[in-house]
């Protein structure tokens, strides 16, 4: 008579493993089946020189693109990841693959000094970069450019200010793979950035046109990196994502 560990290792090929194995995945489902993505886009680090690829709603509810934009193998998360050989924005010379926030078919569109608009990301940045190892994992940028980001630097982890990139550390023995909270609370002309739920730094910014954004925005590319391969990127992987304005 065979075991019942038999029969679970015979069920392993459809939707049932057996305890302990790992689940592909590609058997999660797509990322929106982890993260409320309906008022995002997502730009990918493929498409054509100064014209990547978006995926917008409806689309973005059931898309996936491997190894770029997937759920993580643990099923709980979606693993963003852009090499430096990746295509860019016109307005940038460092690939991404980031979510954007939108109003529907529009961006979205609020200011710094009107009401209160909070964004929290649980996550983990994974994988940096070579010779520049650098990735940013979570923005508020507005009409023109970024305001502040959370921002890794080798094991510093640091929240910027407009051009500094130095602006607060808030902490400088960051381990790839370890699980945080960034939270940004923009409102009466101050941004505030949390980290695991302690206040790090307070940004003033009056500013309009703002938006979020998370996910892996890599700050290298073939000029600033070697190899200029898939093999050599920036990853984060995003377990929650949450966005209120009030």
């Amino acid at each position: 008579m065979k075991s019942p560990l038999w029969m679970v290792a015979v069920l392993a090929g459809s939707a049932i493993a057996a305890p302990g194995t790992a689940v592909a995945a590609e058997s999660c489902g797509v990322p929106a089946s982890i993260l409320d993505l309906e008022n995002w886009k997502e730009t990918l680090p493929t498409g054509s020189a100064g014209h990547p690829d978006e995926i917008k709603q409806p689309k973005l509810a059931n898309y996936a693109k491997a190894p770029w934009f997937t759920a993580n193998p643990g099923c709980d998360g979606v693993r963003f990841r852009a090499a430096v050989n990746g295509v860019t924005t016109g307005g940038s010379g460092n690939p991404r693959s980031e979510l954007r926030e939108m109003d529907g078919s529009d961006g979205a569109s609020w200011s710094t000094t009107s009401g209160t608009h909070t964004m929290v990301i649980d996550e983990a940045i994974t994988h940096l970069p070579n010779g520049k190892p650098h990735v940013v994992a979570g923005q508020i940028h507005d009409d023109e450019d970024d305001v502040t980001v959370f921002r890794l630097e080798g094991t510093q982890l640091y929240v910027t200010k407009g051009d500094d990139t130095h602006y607060q550390l808030v902490t400088g023995s960051y381990r790839l793979g370890t699980k945080f909270q960034a939270k940004f609370v923009a409102g009466d002309g101050k941004i505030k950035a949390y980290y695991n739920g302690e206040l790090k730094a307070t940004v003033d910014a009056e500013s309009s046109g703002d938006y979020f954004k998370a996910g892996a925005y890599t700050q290298a590319n073939c000029e600033k990196s070697s190899p200029c391969e898939d093999s050599n990127y920036g990853e984060v992987v995003v377990y929650g994502l949450k966005v209120t304005h009030s």
